[in-house]
């Protein structure tokens, strides 16, 4: 029997070659363009901390004064922090090998996530693997179709991509502006069930979320609350609970996230809230559910960095104390410093090529700072991290270099 060829076929063999799909990312070139420059500063390859002192790191081979880490209270080489972690390697091993809903459940993830639970007065908590996928679960398994979420548009990544990933509609308010938010709840059917998302300190700024006046907005239009504590934890409130302890609105917030690889010296996460909540998201969060279970090491670092705390409530102090210092006297040599009272002192540098030489002349210092390029933050910041291990004299050096090498790089750091 002849074969027909049709002009479909014909078609479909002159585009049977497809093109390659690794073709487009030739056009990356931005990290080379830095490189060429002497200008790029990111994947810098840190090493083992012996012989450091406290607030010290090793970066090539040298001791620099680390200003870019977000271990808040220092708490990643404190020794209870160590010892639990190796006593927990000794008793349970290196892995879990399973998912928390099979075999990966040990008894220490329950201890915890109980202290965690209780840390922000929430009725139960549950653990994840990183910050991240705490967030992109909680928001992804939650909201469905029927639902809204109201975010502010200064939102951590990971809460976008969980908002990005429902059948829930999503809207975005201004960031801390209270009127756009009630407008957007004033456009809410009926029938919608709402969701208000916020981080408590947000990441790269360091301002705090108006959590007041979210809570009163949520209580008078019938909304819940989700609120991110990543960089509040340890950080902020009598107890170290964060923003919303801070501004006494703990308790009127249904839903809390928090990190683990910040104050509490690990790495993994957790959402607290109501048992019901906590309960729906073991069974169907799939990021849980399909996810190996967090090792004992991290849990039982989790553990102890809670306890430590707890009992040393003059680490939260102190790095408060040097971080308004810091802000205060920066704006005195006049840097533009953006509000804030957390230990994140971001300093704007209106170039991209100005923040990256600044940095890079603070590293030739001795010194480790975060350049935080735009779309990350509105601004181009020189993002400062300060700790508990700092001292009034560590804060010294920092001023002082970053004075000289913006004086000798003939920088502008004010916005005109």
């Amino acid at each position: 029997m002849r074969s027909v060829t049709t002009t479909a076929g014909v078609q479909s063999g002159q585009a049977g070659r497809a093109r390659d799909l690794f073709e487009k990312f030739d056009g990356f070139t931005r990290p080379q363009e830095l490189q060429e420059a002497g200008l790029y500063l990111y994947f810098e390859v840190f090493g083992g901390r012996e012989g450091c002192a406290p607030g010290e790191v090793r970066l090539n081979g040298r001791k620099v004064l680390m200003f870019g880490s977000n271990d808040y209270l220092a708490l990643i080489t404190h020794p209870r922090v160590i010892e639990a972690a190796r006593r927990a390697v000794m008793k349970y091993g290196s892995g879990c090998s399973g998912s928390r809903l099979l075999n990966g459940t040990l008894d220490l993830h329950i201890r915890v996530e109980d202290k965690l639970s209780a840390l922000v007065h929430k009725e139960a908590a549950i653990i994840f693997g990183t910050g991240f996928q705490a967030n992109y679960a909680a928001l992804s398994s939650l909201a469905e179709k029927g639902d809204a979420l109201l975010c502010d548009h200064n939102l951590h990544a990971s809460l976008v991509e969980g908002s990005m990933r429902t059948t829930a509609r999503t809207a975005r308010f201004r960031h801390n502006d209270l009127g756009h938010l009630e407008r957007l709840l004033q456009s809410c059917p009926q029938s919608e069930r709402v969701l208000l998302v916020s981080e408590g300190v947000f990441s790269m700024e360091g301002d705090l979320a108006d959590l007041t006046g979210i809570v009163a907005l949520a209580r008078k239009y019938g909304a819940r609350t989700y609120v991110d504590e990543a960089h509040g934890i340890g950080v902020l409130g009598a107890t170290g609970a964060g923003a919303a302890e801070h501004l006494g609105v703990l308790d009127e917030i249904d839903i809390v996230m928090g990190t683990f690889s910040k104050s509490l010296a690990s790495v993994g996460g957790f959402i607290a809230g109501p048992h019901r909540v906590i309960n729906y998201l073991k069974h169907l969060a799939r990021p849980f559910v399909f996810s190996a279970s967090l090792p004992a090491a991290s849990v039982a670092a989790v553990e102890a960095a809670l306890d430590v705390m707890r009992e040393e409530p003059e680490r939260q102090q102190h790095l408060l104390r040097l971080a308004a210092g810091l802000r205060q006297e920066l704006r005195s040599r006049g840097f533009s410093v953006l509000d804030g009272i957390t230990p994140i002192v971001p300093v704007v540098v209106d170039e991209e090529y100005d923040l990256c030489r600044l940095c890079k002349g603070l590293v030739e210092r001795g010194i480790y700072t975060n350049p935080v390029l735009r779309p990350a933050a509105a601004n181009n910041l020189l993002r400062i991290s300060c700790t508990a291990a700092h001292t009034e004299a560590h804060i010294d050096r920092l001023i002082e270099s970053i004075v000289l090498v913006a004086r000798n790089l003939d920088i502008p750091l004010t916005r005109a």
